[in-house]
């Protein structure tokens, strides 16, 4: 069957209140992982992962790091006008340079109270050290599902990455019902979390410590990095009756060629993706390369919703080799070091993993495109996977365990 037909109700389950995570464990490493592998499911904990992992694996984490990206304005009257910065609204060639502006940015918001906000500019202060700055938010236009919001402060000299440091609050998932904590600002990002964009955070890569990095080498298991920047869409629900009428969010990617270099020198092992935003990452390179193998001349390469389901069917005899080669010639033929495009793939049962062996990911909402990724994953399985964390007290979603399941 085609993805496009797949009808939402047949990935659902019963999730109960109390099975939600709403706090994380004390400790990272102490979070319960379920595995999966050839249909026998076991579990264990994370701080033990390595022994469950193929001597000489390759996991690929993603080291987006979350911005505190909900800035609370308060209107003269007294009411209260949250803004949720999504994404930029205006050109960008890398995330690092929209972060580091200064002065001004155009950003795609969410605007919690926008029926409040009938005209002028939102002026919030707040004060680093002695200094004392303000922040002002304008409202450009209203766009399909958001708004276009200018912020510009005063004085000039931090960025928008620091403004946001300063005065922002850490975006919980909206299934995180109650206010954001201090332990939050730490916790709710990857330990190796690097390169700010991300609206929400790369949550299997939550349980991981130093501990268990160190753990690893000891099976010569090595790390890659690749960065895709977590939008709100990942919560988006599905609320059409087959997936044809859903919109899949994009995302941006953003993968080193060196990163491209270490997956060919791998391929031969087991390649394990942390997290569903790597997955999507991972496989996005291989179709990317099968564009840029079959069409080097390309000015620009990206990834669509249905296409590799359309378009690009029938070139899976492209080896994953062929297509990251060919992905290297074409970065190098347009004098490129990383590659940085976005993706909106999605990988739904049907789907064939080209590069990928395993996943690590937590336990996804009833009725989401995260769900229908871990069916393509394990086919039908995934049902026998969720009963068995639900009679087993695994905790759910973003702070919640989670589970080593292999392809």
């Amino acid at each position: 069957m085609h993805p496009k037909n797949l009808s939402i109700n047949n990935f659902t389950y019963h999730l109960p209140d109390e099975k939600i995570a709403l706090h994380p464990l004390q400790q990272r490493d102490d979070s319960k992982l379920l595995i999966y592998k050839k249909g026998s499911l076991h579990q264990d904990v994370y701080k033990n992962i390595h022994e469950h992992l193929p001597q000489n694996s390759l996991l690929i984490f993603n080291n987006t790091k979350v911005i505190q990206a909900r800035i609370l304005f308060t209107k003269p009257t007294g009411g209260i006008i949250e803004i949720f910065c999504l994404e930029p609204y205006e050109a960008i060639n890398d995330y690092a340079s929209i972060m580091s502006k200064k002065e001004k940015v155009k950003w795609k918001c969410m605007i919690g109270g926008a029926s409040k906000w009938k005209e002028g500019d939102l002026e919030k202060q707040f004060a680093i050290g002695n200094g004392q700055w303000a922040i002002k938010a304008k409202l450009i236009e209203k766009i399909a599902d958001a708004y276009v919001v200018e912020f510009s402060w005063a004085p000039v000299e931090l960025s928008f990455a620091e403004i946001l440091e300063e005065c922002g609050n850490i975006p919980l998932p909206p299934y995180i019902k109650r206010k954001p904590e201090t332990e939050d600002k730490e916790r709710y990002q990857t330990i190796y979390a690097e390169y700010k964009g991300s609206v929400a955070a790369p949550t299997a890569g939550l349980h991981f410590t130093d501990t268990i990095f160190s753990s690893l080498q000891t099976k010569n298991i090595s790390a890659g990095f690749v960065t895709l920047h977590v939008g709100a869409g990942t919560f988006k629900p599905v609320k059409a009756a087959i997936m044809q009428e859903h919109e899949m969010h994009a995302e941006w990617i953003d993968v080193a060629i060196e990163t491209i270099e270490n997956l060919i020198a791998n391929l031969s092992n087991t390649v394990v993706a942390v997290g569903t935003t790597s997955l999507r990452t991972l496989e996005s390179l291989y179709w990317l390369g099968v564009k840029a193998f079959l069409h080097p001349s390309l000015q620009q390469l990206q990834i669509t919703q249905w296409e590799v389901y359309d378009e690009l069917s029938g070139n899976e005899n492209i080896t994953a080799q062929e297509a990251l080669l060919a992905l290297i010639n074409w970065l190098q033929k347009n004098n490129l070091d990383k590659l940085f495009t976005q993706t909106q793939i999605l990988i739904a049962p049907g789907y064939q993993f080209k590069i990928a062996k395993a996943i690590i990911t937590n336990f996804h909402q009833p009725q989401s495109t995260l769900l229908l990724l871990v069916a393509a994953a394990v086919g039908d399985d995934w049902r026998k996977i969720y009963n068995y964390a639900l009679e087993n007290d695994f905790r759910f979603l973003s702070y919640g365990d989670g589970s080593l399941l292999f392809i």
